[in-house]
């Protein structure tokens, strides 16, 4: 819930940087749903796309205050984040919720982003890595196959605090998602996502890492300043 019209100011920027310079990695940008529409007219040809935070299951209805992945698409959206563990906590949102907004996303013609990742408790009983898989096999419906789409681990531990996980960490949960993609689909081209403080000064160490196929940015994404170096770190 961060943004107003002024930051459309900050996205030209992006967009300035992105086309100056081509990055080796696609790059989107996912504003809430008041500015998708200006947003999608401010970057039209460019080379930065433009994803919605969230989607409701339904395509219409009396839903009042929610949006449908239609509605995204209608702004201009072409991909949508889903499942993201402030969904999960604040709105008590379930894998069996987030697998219907896959869905949703699918029949509207969206990618989804889906984001998977443990809290501090979890991860502290050891059972992160049983908390991560059993999300990324309830939120990832058979209607997935052949389809584009994103899992991003997001350790719930980490997002808005500084702390980011050790290489160890990350590598393991990543190597983990992988193989209960491809144990799923074959072999499954899906990125992983990393999210969980990506900034400037570690966005380099972290795209490196195994597994790693980009990043889902929190924060840093606010300000051109802070976004353009974690782009050009890929």
């Amino acid at each position: 819930m961060h943004g107003l019209e002024a930051a459309l100011g900050q996205a030209r920027v992006v967009v300035a940087g992105v086309d100056a310079q081509a990055p080796a990695a696609r790059v989107a940008l996912c504003p809430p749903a008041t500015l998708i529409s200006r947003l999608a007219h401010a970057l039209a040809g460019s080379g930065v796309e433009v994803g919605g935070q969230d989607c409701h299951a339904e395509p219409r209805g009396a839903f009042t205050g929610c949006v449908s992945a239609e509605m995204l698409v209608d702004a201009g959206a072409s991909l949508v984040i889903l499942g993201h563990s402030e969904r999960r906590l604040y709105n008590a949102e379930t894998s069996a919720d987030v697998a219907a907004k896959v869905l949703a996303a699918l029949r509207a013609g969206l990618e989804p982003i889906v984001c998977v990742g443990e809290t501090v408790d979890e991860r502290k009983s050891g059972r992160a890595l049983d908390v991560v898989l059993g999300q990324v096999r309830g939120s990832l419906p058979d209607e997935l196959t052949g389809k584009a789409f994103s899992v991003a681990y997001e350790p719930v531990w980490a997002i808005g605090t500084g702390v980011t996980p050790t290489t160890g960490q990350i590598e393991e949960v990543h190597g983990a998602i992988r193989q209960a993609l491809n144990q799923r689909w074959g072999v499954a081209l899906a990125p992983i996502l990393y999210g969980g403080s990506v900034k400037p000064d570690n966005a380099a160490e972290l795209l490196k890492l195994a597994e790693v196929g980009g990043a889902l940015v929190g924060g840093a994404s606010l300000t051109a300043a802070q976004f353009l170096p974690i782009v050009r770190a890929l």
